[in-house]
């Protein structure tokens, strides 16, 4: 993974590498309201587990955290910088730019191509940048033998187990060496098996490489992995 920088004047240790400050996030013209005044420090390196219950407001935070939603009311900060839909001054980053090279997702719902092989699905969040057709392949060739994979490079995602599935998902989402990982519910569609193999896999991604790792998760004991755990009702923090 590559080695994180701070922007500006401020430092790894003093500069959380995400924030999130005062934020509300409302739908319907404002008769829904998802997030009432949350405020959020994560520090680099960090493995958060969130959880609460549906409509607690928790998959909300965590679309705003990587970028794939913006806030009614409030601000989100990566490494110091603002998320923004366009650019709006040197303290801001672009949300396109934020998604593409330094955030990964991982979903429930895995989110795999079907037309495309396991090694074509990871190549994908690569397709359309710098990187050379042939060192694509070697990365996510690399990554899904790091995942225990290195038997089903050739095979869809209907040919693959949930499990197997999720490990293809997870290689996806690593391979722009992200310095945040955010997770959805990454064992709501497995067993208890295979939920086991994927926790153990994501803590060994964070020790090793350093990355800020964020899940939610309706699971406490799940969340129990995790080294630090927030709660969440009615679109606010309560523990």
């Amino acid at each position: 993974m590559s080695s994180p920088t701070t922007p500006g004047n401020g430092t790894a240790a003093s500069t959380p590498i995400l924030e999130v400050r005062d934020v509300k996030k409302s739908y319907e013209c404002g008769r829904i309201e998802a997030l009432r005044g949350v405020s959020l420090s994560v520090a680099r390196g960090d493995f958060l587990a969130i959880t609460g219950a549906s409509g607690s407001g928790k998959s909300t935070l965590l679309h705003l955290l990587g970028g794939l939603d913006t806030p009614t009311q409030g601000s989100v900060l990566f490494r110091g910088e603002c998320l923004s839909e366009t650019p709006n001054g040197p303290a801001c980053i672009t949300l396109d730019i934020y998604r593409a090279r330094f955030a990964g997702f991982i979903f429930q719902s895995f989110h795999l191509l079907p037309s495309l092989n396991a090694i074509e699905n990871v190549q994908v969040p690569m397709l359309g940048g710098a990187v050379h057709p042939n060192h694509r392949e070697e990365k996510a060739r690399a990554l899904l033998l790091e995942l225990g994979l290195e038997h089903r490079l050739q095979q869809y995602p209907t040919q693959l187990s949930a499990g197997e599935r999720q490990r293809v998902a997870i290689a996806r989402a690593l391979v722009n060496e992200p310095q945040v990982l955010l997770a959805d519910e990454p064992t709501g569609n497995l067993d208890s098996v295979n939920s086991a193999k994927i926790l153990e896999i994501l803590a060994q991604i964070q020790q090793r490489h350093g990355t800020t790792l964020v899940m939610v998760t309706h699971d406490l004991n799940i969340a129990a992995t995790a080294h630090r755990h927030i709660a969440m009702k009615d679109g606010q923090i309560c523990d």
